[in-house]
């Protein structure tokens, strides 16, 4: 079933059907991912109140909420009371007729309900089971609530974000979440490239604190091979030098990475002094990591002489990588944005066209796209249940008890 009725080129998961349960970011922003590329996502939510995503985000309009649109985009809302065993028995023909399963419920939650693995697995032995959640299926902390800012303070990254004289920061996104999200996506693709081979689906268990972790580099063994912690260092990198924000004549930022040996090169010549290059103390990685903060506040006694654009050009006619620090409206002008689509409008039913971020990354042959925004709470109930074979007085009944 489709609502899409345009003709475009084929996308890479057309065919794929993926029944998504759960609700808030980790589990969804993998179905996400998944409808992106063509995936058929329908997505289960609770009658009247619907997925609190609905609700949640900053920057409402008429009190709407202006996340729900992204995360719930190519995917077909349908309303069912998993709670009921009539909703329970529904889910079961839907999921029959599924390639993955997709949820981010506690651990348990699915086996309460007599939508277990080997339940479901009977009836469809192909199925692919998506399972995001803070901690895994399995180990002492599985039972525990786990959100993607607690997997952000587990998985290490909390500790080392910020200034190195205040405490633990976050970024102003939920990473952990999306994190989570992402891993799970690649693990559906995983899983059901596999199916190729078995026949048989699978269990995809994504954790938040190991989707965190596994984007930690080197810090794990670092601490095991030699006991190096790494600490909170603000806007730098350790020993990566110069690669920072640095000031302008006309008050803006513009970050700079010459750490480099041959790009450094490029950015001595750029500033009138060459000699940098060669002096003991910045001709290599090392030693430019050594006198970081010196080196530092020699680029930026330069760049703060320089007017931010004519600056920008120079840097990048040098070939040394150097942007602006975007805002969100410094995006909707800039060419490069523009020429790649990078931000894409939709039509909305109550908001006319809203401006989202584009599908990532590009596929040349079998492109993602966006092909609707997040649809109004159970807009797809009636024509999935009549796909399922229920019919009009059956759906009907079922929806004066409550149960979609």
């Amino acid at each position: 079933m489709s609502t899409d009725v345009t003709t475009n080129p084929p996308a890479a998961l057309d065919g794929i059907r993926v029944v998504e349960m759960g609700q808030l970011l980790a589990g969804p922003f993998c179905g996400q991912l998944l409808g992106d590329f063509g995936a058929e996502v329908i997505k289960i939510e609770p009658p009247e109140v619907g997925d609190p995503l609905r609700q949640w985000g900053r920057g409402k309009s008429d009190g709407r909420s202006l996340w729900w649109p992204i995360v719930g985009r190519n995917k077909m809302s349908v309303t069912l009371d998993l709670r009921t065993a009539e909703g329970q028995e529904v889910a079961r023909r839907l999921i029959a007729s599924a390639d993955v399963l997709l949820e981010n419920f506690r651990p348990g939650t699915l086996e309460r309900w007599g939508l277990d693995p080997a339940t479901l697995w009977e009836l469809n032995p192909g199925l692919v089971i998506v399972r995001v959640t803070g901690f895994g299926q399995d180990g002492p902390y599985s039972s525990q609530a786990g959100y993607g800012s607690i997997g952000e303070a587990m998985g290490g990254l909390r500790y080392i974000t910020g200034d190195p004289d205040r405490p633990p920061s976050r970024t102003g996104l939920s990473i952990g979440d999306s994190l989570a999200g992402t891993y799970a996506a690649l693990g559906a693709l995983a899983a059901l490239r596999a199916r190729e081979h078995t026949g048989r689906g699978q269990i995809v268990d994504s954790a938040i604190y190991e989707a965190v972790l596994a984007m930690t580099e080197s810090l794990v063994s670092e601490w095991d091979a030699v006991k190096y912690q790494r600490e909170r260092t603000g806007a730098v990198l350790p020993n990566v030098a110069p690669s920072n924000v640095y000031p302008t004549s006309d008050g803006a930022e513009i970050l700079i990475a010459a750490n480099q040996d041959t790009v450094f090169g490029r950015l001595a010549a750029l500033m009138g002094r060459p000699e940098l290059a060669d002096d003991p103390r910045y001709r290599d990685h090392n030693a430019r990591g050594h006198h970081q903060e010196e080196l530092d506040g020699i680029v930026a006694d330069w760049t703060a002489t320089c007017a931010s654009g004519p600056l920008l050009a120079d840097l990048n006619a040098a070939g040394v990588p150097a942007g602006r620090i975007y805002r969100a409206e410094d995006m909707f002008d800039d060419p490069h944005f523009l020429a790649r689509e990078a931000i894409v409008r939709v039509p909305h039913d109550e908001l006319g066209d809203l401006a989202m971020q584009n599908v990532a990354p590009k596929l040349s042959e079998t492109p993602g796209r966006v092909r609707w925004a997040g649809t109004a709470l159970g807009s797809h109930t009636d024509a999935v249940l009549g796909d399922l074979g229920l019919g009009t007085e059956e759906i009907a009944d079922l929806r004066r008890r409550g149960v979609v």
